[in-house]
């Protein structure tokens, strides 16, 4: 059965500090491999916009498998429908004084209470963070270049993967999927 909607696919960890090198050419044609329509990408960090073939799911992890056969590597694919991203963005817990220093984390499934909790016990200084749903939102007081809490131990004490967009990102992201 095929979705025939769009959906905001993303990747966690590409091209980023010289590891995961993943052209957005080559991430468009994995999809396109797979039968997705409508294929585009936004920047280099690994963020398409696709009409999947078949279950979105199913798509996710064919596109795993694609990575780790080509360009040779393993990375989370993480997916969401319009709705969800839009609904996420609609949450966002945060004043927004800088998208640039907002972003929301697309966690592959919910945190169990027991690990948000732990993860709720490391410092964080200024910056904040909270886990909805799915969806972890942080604020960073002063950029995510300058991050005053360990978002990777955070993430880490989740105890599920995720790939984090600034709001921005996921501003244009929603464009493209409604156009």
């Amino acid at each position: 059965m095929s979705s025939a909607v769009p959906r905001i696919i993303l990747i966690r960890a590409v091209n980023v500090g010289g590891t995961a090198k993943l052209p957005m050419a080559q991430w468009r044609a994995l999809a396109e491999s797979l039968g997705a329509t409508g294929v585009q990408t936004y920047i280099a960090s690994g963020n398409m916009v696709c009409t999947p073939a078949g279950d979105p799911q199913a798509f996710d992890r064919a596109l795993e498998n694609s990575v780790q056969r080509e360009p040779g590597f393993f990375r989370e694919v993480i997916s969401r429908s319009l709705h969800e991203v839009t609904s996420a963005l609609a949450a966002h817990p945060f004043e927004e004084l800088d998208p640039r220093f907002s972003y929301i984390t697309f966690l592959a499934g919910e945190p169990t209470a027991e690990a948000v909790a732990k993860a709720q016990s490391f410092e964080t200084g200024a910056d904040q963070w909270r886990v909805i749903g799915q969806e972890m939102h942080i604020l960073y007081a002063e950029g995510a270049g300058r991050a005053q809490m360990k978002d990777v131990a955070i993430g880490r004490a989740l105890g599920v993967p995720g790939t984090a967009r600034n709001l921005n990102t996921v501003r244009r992201l929603i464009s493209l999927a409604s156009e």
